[in-house]
Formats: structure tokens, C-alpha cells, sequence
């Protein structure tokens, strides 16, 4: 398991966003050399939790629960098979790239420690959105996205540091439950049904998810 690649993303403006200002940064690149990581501050305030990466929609993205989005390239190449093109790393818009990592089966709450020095938190899946929809030029890409149900995973910031390509990965932490990514993305966008089974993952979960479970599970049980 290991980082294939840290991609930052740029303010750039295009057509496709909802932002006030019609700028984005989702267009990730791959960049050399070590980059540090450290939480951001609250959502709404913080931005990246990755040195020179831009976000600037902060309603919706950032944010010590969103530090961090990452990527399996298996999933990157299997989207490959099924586009008819390529897809570079960062070209979901995601941070860390990663080989080896089943990433949207993750467990919430799971740590990973990167490199030497850093640790993170699987905390949420991505929600696409229509500013991904048109970073990738795919029609009903959000339709197409939410039903392969396989979103990556935000993570937050445990112990800050540097890593750079090619840096190990190691799962640190695996938490005694069963709440994947992959279940909580499915319980928050198509299947809400299963928002009570979130509620096992604990503070661990993105807090908009564990409110949505908690509100969930006191009107309709389970």
C-alpha cells in the first residue's frame, strides 16, 4: 500500500460551478517534492488541510471533517475502463491517490499513517456534485457516480506532517464495526434506510452524517 501521488488543486474560473464567483480548484495536479498536511479549522473557516491546495467553495468542501479526499487508482483505472479514456491522478479532484488501498470499503474511523510522520481519519464518503459533473464532461456523471456507490473517502487530520509520492501507507487503526464508506454513502444519497447502522461508527463519522443518522433513527427507529 502507498501515495502514488499528492495533487493540489488551483483557483481557476470556469463555467460549471455554482460558486458566486464561478472559480473552482478542483482541478488537481500531481506535484514533487514533500507537501504538509495539518487539520484546517472548522468547516466554513478552514480550507485544505493540504499546503497549497485551493478550496474555494467552503460551504461545502473543507474543513478539519473534509481535510483530506483521496482516491484509489484502482478505482481511477476501472472508471478508465468504462469512460473509453484516461484519467490522470487528482483527476477526480482528490488529494492522495493511492495503490493497494480498498478506499471506498475503508471503515469509518479507520487510520492510515502515511510516511513517517502522518496519521488521518476516514471520516466520510464524497458527494458528487455539479461542479464535478462538469470537471469530468460526462453526462449524468452525478447519476452515474452515486450508483458505482465506490466515492473515495474524506479523512481528518490525527497527526500533522509532510508526505510526498511514493510514501508507504499503513492501516493503523481498524475500528470494531462495519460501517464502511461505502455504506455511508449509500445511506446519505440513495438509501437512507441504513442511516441508523451509522450511528455504530460514533463520533468517528462526519458530523452532518451522524445528525442525519441520529435524526433518522428518533423519527423512524431502528
Amino acid at each position: 500500500m502507498k501515495l502514488l501521488s499528492v495533487n493540489l488543486g488551483r483557483r481557476k474560473y470556469v463555467p460549471y460551478t455554482d460558486h458566486p464567483e464561478g472559480v473552482t480548484g478542483i482541478d488537481k495536479r500531481p506535484v514533487e517534492g514533500p507537501v504538509r498536511i495539518a487539520a484546517p479549522g472548522p468547516k466554513g473557516i478552514g480550507a485544505s488541510g493540504v499546503a497549497g491546495d485551493e478550496v474555494c467553495s467552503t460551504l461545502h468542501h473543507g474543513g478539519d471533517d473534509q481535510a483530506v479526499y483521496a482516491v484509489a487508482r484502482e478505482d481511477l483505472d476501472d472508471w478508465e475502463r468504462e469512460l473509453g479514456r484516461p484519467l490522470a491522478n487528482g483527476g477526480f479532484g482528490e488529494n492522495l491517490t493511492t495503490e493497494g488501498v480498498d478506499v471506498s470499503n475503508a471503515l469509518i474511523g479507520e487510520r492510515w499513517r502515511i510516511g513517517a510522520e502522518v496519521v488521518l481519519e476516514v471520516t466520510c464518503g464524497r458527494i458528487p456534485c455539479r461542479t464535478f459533473q462538469g470537471h469530468l464532461g460526462e453526462r449524468q456523471w452525478v447519476k452515474r457516480f452515486t450508483a458505482k456507490g465506490a466515492p473515495g473517502a474524506y479523512l481528518r487530520v490525527i497527526e500533522p506532517g509532510e508526505v510526498r509520492a511514493g510514501d508507504a501507507l499503513e492501516i493503523v487503526h481498524r475500528p470494531d464495526h462495519d460501517v464502511t464508506v461505502a455504506l455511508q454513502f449509500r445511506a446519505v444519497t440513495t438509501e437512507r434506510t441504513l442511516l441508523p447502522r451509522l450511528l455504530a461508527a460514533g463520533g468517528a463519522l462526519h458530523p452532518e452524517s451522524l445528525e442525519a443518522a441520529r435524526e433518522y433513527a428518533a423519527k423512524y427507529g431502528g
